[in-house]
């Protein structure tokens, strides 16, 4: 819509994982260093944790598109909660075997077979397992069991595990010992920075071809930090708002006016208070109940999330957030045919023939 006002190839700010936009800030460069060792270590579990709109099933993006395909078979699973069982059927579909209505001793067999075949035939088996921390603790185990298939001494299954805040306290929990035994690193992805926040934006919009129109002001730069509170997902969400913004208004600049408006509209549709939104960005901790309510980035002394920001909560928050974001769009696309109708249809009144 925006992109031929704004001559883009394409959006810049889809929230869909592409690996095409993979951003190294410093956080996700360690994040996926930790990652391609764990491919050259080939055994034990690597844990990678944030809060949710960080960017961790990006990650795993970038890593599917790095890995020689010819020598390692993955498998990316994307788990809520489940119970062990059908934990292994998942697995046993990701990697293509039969899973229907087999019992679990078949599905361990089966894949203990076609992980010792892809062995004898040269190639490594990687498992990743996302949005691990509604997981229960058997299926979990279930997991550690599987690093347990070995081929003369070296483990036929290598699993990275990736989940939200929470998973870190579940991994110190009494009955892991075994499973933080076999974890050969672990790390935690956090938000960006100010100077992150302006560089991703930048670096999505050169990858779609932007070359400054629009333009954006060094208060928008600043502000879209402080709404956001550099958490890509809610990064993407506002900039794609305010291009749609400024596509609507026929404008080459994105200022302090359009940020406000857009994140007024944002506000409203989470319920939030309709008060004119300050002219200049106010700071993190007057912007709280700016940034998504489903968690609001919190200061490093507040140390773990609360309770009130479970998985179950912020998923249900990120289905109303995107729900709402697409009525929005096809709310203004519609207005905009209207408007544009309107200023073609000649005035009855006017006699002029003009």
């Amino acid at each position: 819509m925006y992109e031929s006002f704004y001559n883009l190839k394409t959006k810049p700010f889809r929230l869909s994982p592409d690996p095409r936009f993979f951003f190294s800030s410093r956080g996700h460069k360690r994040a996926l260093s930790y990652l391609r060792y764990g491919i050259r270590q080939g055994e034990g579990f690597i844990i990678i944790t944030g809060d949710v709109g960080t960017g961790k099933t990006m990650l795993v993006s970038a890593l599917f598109q790095l890995l020689p395909k010819e020598h390692v078979i993955g498998a990316h699973l994307v788990t809520t909660q489940m119970q062990a069982d059908d934990l292994l059927r998942m697995v046993a579909s990701g990697y293509g075997l039969p899973y229907q209505g087999l019992e679990k001793a078949t599905l361990l067999r089966n894949l203990e077979g076609y992980f010792r075949g892809c062995a004898q035939e040269g190639k490594r088996v990687l498992l990743v397992v996302d949005e691990c921390q509604g997981l229960p603790h058997q299926a979990i185990e279930e997991l550690r069991m599987l690093s347990n298939f070995q081929l003369r001494g070296r483990p036929l299954v290598q699993s990275f595990l990736l989940g939200q805040r929470e998973f870190r306290t579940t991994m110190r929990s009494e009955g892991f010992e075994q499973l933080r035994q076999r974890v050969i690193a672990a790390y935690h992805l956090r938000p960006l920075d100010a100077d992150e926040t302006r560089r991703y934006v930048e670096h999505r919009l050169k990858l779609v071809g932007w070359a400054g129109d629009p333009s954006i002001t060094d208060e928008v730069f600043a502000g879209v930090y402080e709404f956001s509170g550099g958490v890509p997902r809610r990064i993407n969400t506002l900039c794609d708002r305010l291009l749609l913004y400024g596509y609507l208004e026929e404008i080459h600049q994105i200022d302090e006016v359009a940020l406000n408006s857009v994140a007024q509209d944002i506000i409203e549709e989470q319920g939030g208070p309709i008060d004119e939104v300050a002219s200049s960005p106010p700071p993190l901790d007057s912007q709280a109940q700016l940034a998504s309510p489903a968690s609001v980035r919190a200061p490093a002394s507040q140390g773990a999330a609360s309770p009130e920001s479970s998985s179950d909560t912020d998923d249900r928050l990120a289905s109303v957030e995107q729900s709402m974001t697409d009525l929005t769009d096809a709310v203004r696309q519609e207005l905009v045919l209207l408007r544009h109708a309107l200023l073609n249809q000649k005035d009855p009144d006017d006699e002029s023939g003009v």
